[in-house]
């Protein structure tokens, strides 16, 4: 339950800021933001503490804290910030009507790779789920996924029309907290182009990654294809001498 009182404030910080709600772009301080959400200030600093992590917010010392100017510049729909996981979290909704199709679900063995990925036994089966994720009706992102029956063995059809992450934390009380991210370009192929909207000439972003449970279960493998004007890929870099 306290991670999921911190993700909220988190949540709800990411909505006051993207609908300009600060003034000056200043945070109020912990002991004012936990009156107002009626939380204890350790979920707030929790929150505060990894949203600087990710670039949102800078703490100035002896002035307080302050959003990033360059987390304001990025207009992109779709958000990934090196740390948040759920999609359907990550999508911004004002204006817009999220929604998810599935293409394709199943049970089939799980293959090699993903077996691998997920240290499964050469016995075991996997959900094979594709989903395109749309906004007001315009697909932006082709997904497809495996998960471990024995991870999810009520899983259906109507619960992959809607957030995963959503799932596992309300009815199986685990969260994905961690995850191995590759990201890249590759040219457009048909499939991308009839389900995204794409033009032969344009291409697609490409997300592929593990991800894991809170008890470090690795619980999902996933491709997403990605309209390329819909997706930015943000990260908080520490220099050192």
């Amino acid at each position: 339950m306290a991670d999921l009182v911190y993700k909220k404030v988190m949540q709800n910080l990411k909505d006051r800021i993207r609908a300009n709600d600060f003034e000056n772009n200043r945070l109020p301080d912990e002991r004012t933001l936990s009156e107002e959400l009626g939380v204890s200030r350790s979920s707030i600093k929790r929150a505060l503490g990894i949203l600087a992590e990710e670039g949102v917010i800078f703490k100035k010392r002896g002035s307080g804290t302050f959003v990033n100017p360059l987390y304001l510049k990025n207009k992109s729909i779709f958000r990934y910030e090196g740390s948040n996981l759920g999609i359907t979290n990550n999508l911004k909704k004002e204006g817009y009507n999220p929604t998810i199709k599935v293409l394709d679900f199943k049970v089939i063995p799980a293959p090699k790779e993903v077996k691998e990925n997920l240290f499964l036994q050469s016995e075991e089966f996997v959900y094979e789920i594709k989903r395109l994720r749309l906004l007001n009706d315009q697909g932006i992102i082709i997904e497809n996924s495996y998960i471990p029956i024995k991870i999810a063995p009520a899983l259906t059809k109507e619960i992959v029309s809607h957030s995963l992450f959503d799932y596992f934390a309300k009815e199986l009380h685990h969260t994905g907290t961690k995850s191995f991210m590759s990201i890249e370009t590759q040219p457009s192929n048909k499939n991308d182009q009839a389900f995204l909207d794409l033009k032969p000439t344009e291409p697609v972003g490409i997300m592929e990654g593990v991800f894991f449970l809170d008890d470090g279960t690795p619980f999902e493998v996933s491709t997403m294809r990605i309209h390329y004007k819909y997706f930015s890929y943000n990260t908080f870099v520490n220099l050192s001498d």
